[in-house]
């Protein structure tokens, strides 16, 4: 009866006018509340340099790619090249020296075309080279962050293990002492890792012989190391994902980072990951909204645009309500990041509050589109698809929502 009742109010010509003069432009990117003005110039100019490159190197080849599971690994330096690789630790060790807001965005954009390539860099930004420069010697940090942030050099992150996801407590992987006052002995697997088919190094979580967790660089090509590459996933098929095996791997013990111990260190990273993650859901929504826009306007049934008929403006509507809210979200925590007092629990409900919204504009464009919505003509099925590996990973939708529920209770309900 609503809609009924909304055909009925009427518009005068001048308010009509009034609308079509003062609309925000909703293509290329959605900004119904202004936000631009909220960003610095250095920002924007950030947004249209990763976006310029997005368009002419990536976005003319995901679909193909994508169909094929394969990572292009041809871009790695374009992404090096655009500042994806580390954007937010400092200039002195060859990295970006941007602000978290900069971070953010160009997360976002690379996740407007896809989220597995948005993953690369976030693996590589936050999960390696993070904890090289929060935890790492001084030797370990020029050793490793210059090769990283040119792309030289790729990593992964090993935490999960095939029997302990959201517990990493639980881990198993281990390393004691070989004996020669130089190395230890690596043993264990980790799984789900992205990556690690092509990693030259790995910063690997694991238990010491007192059952502390550590973290270890470990790098390609040492004895006993293999990385199996995992096949016929449905999500995330541009990014390389498979397992790090460790059978006996004898390590320097100068790999071991010296600064940290137990699960601080991993959560850390996860941190900053969830951060990027937070931005790049926002940006694979705004790319399912800008999709199904475009195809209602275009779109003729019944003699005009489908855009034209109440239940499509009504999806539309709720989509960019969404979007909208979701920019201010991140853009709060980007200032929070900036000033060092974003807590994980704000983090965990930007993660879980935007990966699930964009979960629901996909599927809400995918209905706009109908039938073509599932096809590769359009990017709202391979969003839809990888989007469900990003509500998974990072910690879980159900595992935020512990850490919120916690964080407003103070009673921990993981035990």
């Amino acid at each position: 009866m609503a809609f009924c009742h909304l055909q009925n109010t009427t518009m005068t010509e001048a308010s009509i006018d009034f609308f079509r003069s003062n609309k925000p432009d909703l293509y290329n990117h959605p900004d119904f509340y202004l936000m631009d003005e909220l960003l610095t110039d250095e920002h924007k100019l950030i947004r249209q340099s990763v976006r310029d490159w997005v368009k002419k190197e990536l976005s003319p080849i995901i679909e193909d790619v994508a169909q094929k599971a394969i990572f292009p690994m041809h871009i790695i330096k374009g992404l090096a090249d655009i500042g994806a690789f580390g954007p937010q630790l400092p200039a002195e060790y060859g990295c970006g020296g941007l602000d978290y807001i900069s971070y953010g965005i160009i997360m976002q954009e690379l996740e407007r075309c896809d989220s597995g390539v948005r993953s690369t860099a976030s693996v590589q930004g936050s999960l390696v080279m993070y904890p090289i420069y929060k935890f790492a010697s001084e030797a370990q940090k020029r050793k490793y962050l210059p090769k990283l942030a040119k792309g030289e050099l790729m990593g992964c992150f090993g935490l999960t293990e095939p029997n302990h996801g959201s517990n990493p407590a639980g881990m198993t992987t281990n390393f004691r002492d070989a004996g020669d006052g130089k190395n230890v002995i690596l043993n264990g697997a980790k799984m789900w890792i992205s990556n690690s088919p092509f990693a030259d190094i790995a910063v690997v979580w694991a238990k010491n012989e007192a059952g502390k967790i550590k973290g270890i660089v470990v790098e390609r090509g040492m004895e006993g190391f293999t990385t199996p590459e995992t096949h016929n996933k449905w999500s995330l098929r541009t990014s390389a994902t498979g397992e790090l095996v460790f059978n006996d791997v004898k390590v320097p013990i100068e790999n071991i980072f010296p600064d940290v111990e137990g699960l601080k260190g991993p959560l850390t990273c996860l941190n900053s990951a969830r951060y990027g993650i937070s931005w790049g859901a926002l940006g694979a929504a705004m790319d399912c909204y800008d999709t199904a826009l475009r195809y209602a306007k275009e779109r003729q049934q019944f003699g005009r645009p489908i855009a034209g008929f109440q239940l499509q403006q009504k999806k539309l509507a709720e989509m960019i309500t969404e979007i909208t809210k979701a920019q201010l979200l991140v853009w709060r925590l980007g200032i929070l990041m900036n000033e060092g007092r974003a807590t994980p629990a704000q983090i965990s409900m930007a993660k879980r509050n935007n990966v699930a919204l964009a979960l629901d504009v996909a599927r809400e464009a995918r209905q706009i589109l109908g039938g073509m919505g599932i096809t590769g003509e359009y990017p709202i099925m391979r969003h839809m698809m990888n989007l469900e590996s990003v509500v998974t990973y990072e910690g879980t939708h159900d595992i935020h929502l512990l850490i919120l529920g916690m964080e407003i209770t103070g009673e921990n309900a993981f035990m």
